[in-house]
């Protein structure tokens, strides 16, 4: 007898077994330069300390509030919310932060010299 296949999904295509190795780019290089040292975990921390400090972080939680009383807290999902905060969050970031932020790495890239 033979096994019944699906009708609502196509075959899996054959996986190769060994890839084509490529080189690691160099956003690649530098995260695990950061990683490695520890580096990548004090950058997200300052990050966070500075937008605490900022006042972004009660800002953000002020419109997430807000959404959800104007949607109704049992029609939002969290992935509706992220949907929508994400961008405004990522634009409210104040530039001095990201200055600081981008010094901090460019500091490290060049005691690391990736």
């Amino acid at each position: 007898m033979k096994p019944k296949t699906s009708v609502n999904r196509p075959p899996t295509p054959d996986v190769l077994e060994n890839p084509p190795e490529r080189e690691p780019t160099l956003q690649e290089l530098l995260n695990i330069k950061l990683i490695e040292s520890g580096e990548k975990e004090r950058l997200m921390e300052l990050l966070r300390e500075r937008l605490v400090e900022c006042g972004w972080k009660d800002d953000m939680k002020a419109l997430c509030r807000a959404f959800v009383k104007k949607q109704g807290r049992n029609n939002v999902t969290v992935d509706e919310l992220v949907h929508v905060i994400t961008p405004k969050g990522r634009a409210s970031i104040p530039d001095s932060v990201k200055a600081e932020l981008l010094q901090r790495i460019r500091t490290f890239l060049m005691s690391a010299a990736v």
